[in-house]
């Protein structure tokens, strides 16, 4: 099938419209002409050095089983049923004879309450990650554990798999109180099936059984896992935000003491994860396990200065989130976290002479680690609450600290009422900088490069703490390429952005999409990873004002079948009725009968009862089922509802093409918080309008939802809740040129998300420049994803001979392009 070509931003074709926006895929030899056009002598903005950096988070793993290197897991006993309901203390362990987990007074130290008693004879043998504890042959590893045997023991210590041993067992002589022993193993196999065995000849307690590779990043004790740390120094970050993240801001906010009976769901204190590792306390990570806090402040801040990045803590505010939502009325312990907080400060700049700068020298460290920026609070559901406390903060940083920037946030979401009010309350206030925080379909970054080019250039500047696109695939990293141009053209406003989350372990994984996947013996790019790696060492140091033309973009009305969901949650339905503009009627159903128009596509158990149609399953997420004609468009839905047990509301649907491309209006979602409309587009959801709201259980809603073109108008019993026009063009050519000061480079950045490739002719506006280019791309199929034996998303580095003041490049389809021209 053949198409006319695309001249300069005029097309004589159309799009396949997927959500009414996408353009079409065409043959591969097709091309569509644009032009760039770049003013290099016009001033753009600045873009700092710290421009782009990570977001380390202990979620799916990150932290135990990932960049902390040690191999054991449970070392010290300690998980409970607080961080998983299947945990025990003994999860990962077997023990072989008699023994069991202690918490009595002959416990290692108070913080560390469980220990394990091994009576003589007996063994206990530790599972590691993934599928075991990974050894390379020829590789050194240091095993330590803390004993007391009052009789005296031998402890034997091996590394075995089920083809035999790993490594020459070790014969540790125990004896006394509480004490620390070591033993080195030299790997004789590699292997990623390895158990780790203590065997004791006569009764003895053990605590903090511990495997470390010797080959750690930068060869620190307590430390990192390399090949993991080397992934994040080779994106040469500016900055690593941590520790969250929904570990700072839920559970607890009382201490790790006799005073809270220690508290197990704490959210993430920074004081807890310093000083000796058998001292530091444990905590149930919000993410459904445990956190041994071996990779704590002091190690974050090693990193970051390892890799030449800021560090940028994450303090709680003592207002929670993440679905929690409460917030903490109590003085006393308000001022205790103002205070940890000016303690922490201390601890990474102040003097050895100073009570917390002593503190981080006896742990190696007499220098200051230079921190200029910290956060307060994460994503808070309640702006008005957490702004009064934010400002306490605030108030006793400025006092004491003048340069150190304090960072407030703006909620959960990219708009909203809850939104709109902390903007609102940060702009009042002058607060310096604000955490935005997103994840969105690759259809709404394609749609929002432009987000940020009307910020008051006088107000608060963006910290983009958190966003992604819902996907590994090549197409989330062209989407997620083509918002950061946008990114850096507003530099002046834009101050920061991170990728989250960092890194996720294949066999535990809470969130995704996530930058780096690993196991317990490789790990791997994702092509998000490419992207952000692609930008973050091609930053340069300013903007060059540049324009560029665009796509063209057949927009049609929103069409698709109507549908009905739940999440978490038990809820009737009644009195389906759809009609086209002029009232014909296109659906009608008032379950009497049965349900043989409805087409069940998710998950849960539907079924018609008394005249309705109940879903039944309290558990099951999206259990959509749907009806009609996916060629629907101008027309109205109603639906009666009503929610008969769980944690939300319901679900309804309309534009419904698949299971992956649809709207709905989400009533009483986020554990019944507030209602919003979404719009999935391949699965990746974006929020188009949101407010705050709950629905009751037990009582009948009216819902009426008006489709005109691409305008949405929704009725609540029927009054108007709101409205949205969903017609911004999701536009899939986007550049970006930045000057490097160093070396002189213009960088011309261009993200061509089409499966067409752009012909373009480049007007580089009289610039004197050689006539080769440095040039690197990122191209793939648009569902290529990443793994640990494929990695079709990789940069390909080449050469351009044809560089002139004005000169013609053609972008192949669905690619990435850095052009890198000197200048004479």
């Amino acid at each position: 099938m053949s198409r006319t070509r695309w001249r300069f931003g005029l097309a004589a074709t159309a799009f396949l419209v997927t959500a009414g926006l996408m353009p079409a895929p065409a043959h591969a030899e097709d091309t569509a002409d644009y032009a760039i056009t770049v003013a290099p002598t016009a001033k753009g903005a600045k873009i700092d050095d710290t421009m782009y950096g990570v977001f380390f988070e202990d979620i799916n793993r990150a932290a135990d089983g990932g960049l902390y290197a040690e191999l054991v897991q449970n070392r010290s006993f300690e998980y409970s049923t607080d961080d998983n309901r299947s945990y025990t203390p003994l999860t990962s362990w077997t023990v072989d004879g008699t023994g069991q987990v202690v918490n009595d007074d002959g416990r290692l130290n108070a913080r560390n309450r469980n220990y394990l008693s091994l009576a003589a004879g007996s063994a206990v043998t530790n599972a590691g990650y993934n599928t075991g504890v990974h050894v390379e042959e020829g590789k050194k590893y240091e095993f330590s554990v803390w004993a007391r045997a009052e009789s005296g023991t031998t402890l034997t210590v091996s590394l075995q798999d089920a083809d035999g041993s790993l490594a020459t067992a070790r014969r540790v002589a125990a004896k006394g109180g509480w004490a620390k022993y070591k033993a080195t193993f030299t790997a004789t196999r590699t292997s990623s099936n390895g158990r780790l065995t203590v065997a004791s000849s006569a009764a003895a307690a053990l605590d903090m059984v511990s495997l470390f590779p010797r080959d750690t990043y930068k060869h620190q004790a307590n430390g990192l896992r390399k090949d993991l740390a080397e992934k994040i120094a080779a994106l040469h970050p500016g900055f690593v935000r941590f520790p969250g993240g929904c570990l700072v801001n839920t559970g607890s906010m009382e201490d790790y003491s006799e005073a809270s009976d220690w508290q197990r769901k704490r959210s993430y204190q920074w004081k807890d994860t310093i000083g000796p590792v058998e001292e530091r306390a444990t905590n149930s990570n919000f993410w459904g396990y445990n956190q041994s806090y071996g990779l704590g402040y002091y190690e974050y801040f090693r990193l970051s200065e390892d890799i030449g990045a800021m560090p940028l803590p994450v303090v709680p505010a003592l207002v929670t989130g993440c679905g929690q939502n409460q917030a903490v009325d109590d003085d006393a312990l308000l001022k205790r976290h103002i205070q940890d907080t000016l303690d922490l400060i201390e601890f990474a700049n102040g003097p050895v002479t100073s009570t917390w700068g002593k503190k981080r020298a006896r742990m190696g460290h007499p220098k200051p680690f230079h921190l200029t920026h910290i956060e307060v609070g994460n994503e808070e559901n309640l702006p008005v609450e957490f702004f009064a406390r934010f400002k306490e903060f605030r108030a006793a940083i400025a006092a004491k600290y003048p340069d150190v920037t304090v960072i407030s946030n703006s909620g959960p979401d990219d708009a909203g009422s809850t939104f709109d009010t902390a903007w609102q309350l940060n702009k009042d206030a002058k607060v310096d900088m604000v955490d935005e925080h997103y994840y969105n379909s690759t259809q709404w970054f394609l749609q929002n490069n432009d987000r940020y080019d009307s910020y008051d250039r006088g107000g608060p500047k963006v910290f983009l703490g958190e966003y992604a696109s819902w996907g590994n695939a090549f197409k989330n990293g062209l989407a997620e390429a083509a918002f950061m141009t946008g990114l850096e053209r507003n530099a002046d406003v834009v101050k920061l952005a991170s990728y989250a989350p960092l890194f996720a372990n294949e066999d535990y994984v809470q969130w995704q999409p996530d930058l780096v996947w690993f196991n317990n013996h490789a790990s791997w790019n994702s092509a998000n990873y490419e992207v952000q790696k692609l930008f973050m060492t091609n930053v340069g140091d300013r903007v060059v004002p540049s324009t560029a033309t665009g796509t063209p973009s057949l927009t049609g009305p929103i069409a698709g079948a109507v549908g009905l969901s739940t999440w978490a949650t038990t809820a009737a339905y009644d009195d389906v009725k759809v009609t086209d503009a002029d009232g014909a009627p296109l659906l009608s159903d008032d379950f009497s009968e049965d349900a043989s128009q409805w087409t069940h596509t998710g998950g849960g158990s539907w079924s018609v009862q008394d005249g309705q149609y109940v879903q039944t399953d309290g558990a099951a997420e999206n259990t959509m089922v749907s009806a009609g004609d996916t060629k629907w468009h101008d027309y109205d839905l109603h639906v009666k509802a009503t929610k008969k047990s769980g944690k939300e509301g319901f679900l309804v649907a309309f534009g419904v093409k698949d299971t992956g491309n649809y709207y709905w209006w989400n009533l009483g979602g986020w554990n019944n918080t507030q209602s919003a409309v979404e719009q999935a587009v391949d699965g990746g959801k974006s929020t188009l309008i949101s407010k705050a709201g709950s629905v009751e259980t037990g009582r009948a809603y009216d819902i009426d939802i008006k489709v005109r073109g691409r305008q949405v108008t929704l009725y609540l019993d029927g009054q108007e809740w709101g409205s949205f026009t969903d017609d911004k063009p999701a536009e899939p050519f986007r550049q970006v040129v930045t000057k490097d000061k160093r070396s002189g480079d213009l960088i011309v950045k261009v993200v061509n998300a089409q499966s067409t490739a752009a012909r373009t002719a480049i007007d580089l506006g009289g610039a004197k420049v050689a006539s080769k280019a440095r040039v690197t791309t990122l191209t793939a199929d648009p569902d290529a994803v990443n793994s640990e034996t494929e990695t079709p998303v990789t940069p390909v580095k080449s050469t351009f001979d044809g560089v002139a003041g004005e000169f013609t490049y053609t972008f192949p389809a669905n690619s990435i392009t850095f052009l890198r021209i000197r200048q004479r």
